[in-house]
């Protein structure tokens, strides 16, 4: 993999006056070189609700390679290597367009590779958590032509973590990939995960965001060859003084493939803040495509905070269908009037509220033991809040 700065994609728009500002996440610079991408700085768009003070030196530091001591449990049909830059599937899936990510990037000169071959019956297990000082990793999960399976990235513990996270999706094949961040109050995770989909292919995607004083999630799916599908799902809950983002992006640049973004959060606590910002594009040689995106949030307290932009570019007028929406809110009074009037008190009635605006997204994983752990998860949630 050689080094690469791209400007993919449509042009920036201006505001008038001086240099004209990158707007949607297909114009930023990839590069894998630190030295080129800019410090974080609030008027940087990407930048606009975190700053470096909550970063962890994840983006100032030289990090720790920590891409070792994953630990993988997985079935048969799984193998692991650690591999180099002499790989052919490093770096193929993205690159980093950001400072933290780049900085992971120079510091993880391995990556854990992950290969699928044949049907799992099984989910795959890679287990991150208490990582000294700032460290960096690097993930590969690639399923090759016609594979079935799942794999779960479990992230536990103590530790300031900048990810990298590639996902490989082979033609025909259909691949799970669930992200958890489930880390202690003062651990700092950034993640950038890059995925690409083969001809006919299938990814689901799913991120889960409990626990760290600062996380932030970039998913990020290009399609190759036409037919294929993914499906981008996410859940978060936070707690005062939690930041959790999420920014994903969706690149058409093919014909007739398919993509669902739907990420749903809960908030409560003072300074609990919350951030999902949807990008997809719709490229000119995209024909067919069929596209939509949804956010929402709910906020169970005063002093929370979400914020929620969905973007949509379409280059072509010969689509199938695209749209999205976003809405941020409190709980739906007839609901809960509902719920009374059958004799639920109005403690309970919000908790079977919360539980079923959630459970949407944690029953799409089909691992019986994670679903589980989530919804205890939840509940542990609901019960700090006293909601």
């Amino acid at each position: 993999m050689t080094e690469a700065t791209v400007r993919p994609g449509s042009t920036g728009h201006s505001h008038g006056g001086g240099e004209i500002p990158l707007q949607t996440r297909n114009e930023r610079l990839r590069s894998i070189d630190p030295s080129k991408h800019t410090k974080i700085d609030g008027r940087d768009e990407q930048w606009r609700y975190l700053d470096s003070a909550r970063m962890g030196g994840l983006d100032t530091n030289t990090l720790r390679d920590a891409s070792s001591e994953l630990k993988v449990s997985a079935p048969a049909e799984f193998s692991s290597d650690l591999v180099d830059a002499s790989d052919p599937s490093f770096g193929i899936a993205g690159l980093p367009e950001d400072l933290p990510t780049a900085n992971a990037w120079a510091a993880a000169t391995k990556a854990l590779k992950l290969t699928l071959s044949g049907e799992a019956s099984e989910p795959a297990f890679i287990s991150v958590g208490n990582l000294d000082n700032q460290s960096a990793a690097h993930l590969i999960i690639q399923s090759k032509t016609h594979a079935r399976g799942t794999v779960i990235l479990d992230h536990t513990g103590k530790g300031n973590l900048a990810e990298i996270v590639e996902i490989i999706v082979g033609d025909e094949s259909a691949l799970t990939v669930v992200s958890i961040q489930d880390w202690d109050d003062e651990s700092v995770h950034t993640s950038a995960q890059f995925a690409r989909l083969g001809r006919n292919s299938k990814l689901k995607h799913v991120v889960i965001s409990l626990g760290g004083k600062t996380v932030r999630v970039t998913p990020n799916a290009e399609f190759t060859a036409p037919g294929a599908e993914v499906e981008l799902l996410g859940l978060y809950f936070a707690d005062a003084g939690q930041h959790l983002e999420h920014r994903s992006y969706v690149d058409h640049a093919v014909a007739n493939c398919k993509s669902r973004v739907t990420y749903k959060g809960a908030l409560q606590g003072k300074g609990a803040h919350t951030v999902w910002i949807g990008d997809v594009l719709i490229r000119k040689a995209a024909e067919g495509t069929d596209t939509y995106e949804l956010n929402r949030n709910l906020l169970l307290t005063d002093g929370a905070r979400a914020d929620s932009v969905p973007n949509l570019e379409i280059e072509t007028g010969e689509i199938e269908g695209a749209g999205h929406a976003s809405a941020s809110g409190r709980f739906d009074d007839e609901q809960l009037f509902y719920l009374q009037a059958r004799g639920i008190n109005e403690l309970d009635a919000r908790r079977l509220v919360v539980r079923g605006f959630l459970n949407e997204i944690i029953q799409q994983i089909g691992v019986d033991s994670i679903e589980e752990r989530l919804n205890a998860s939840i509940e542990l949630e609901l019960a700090r809040g006293n909601h």
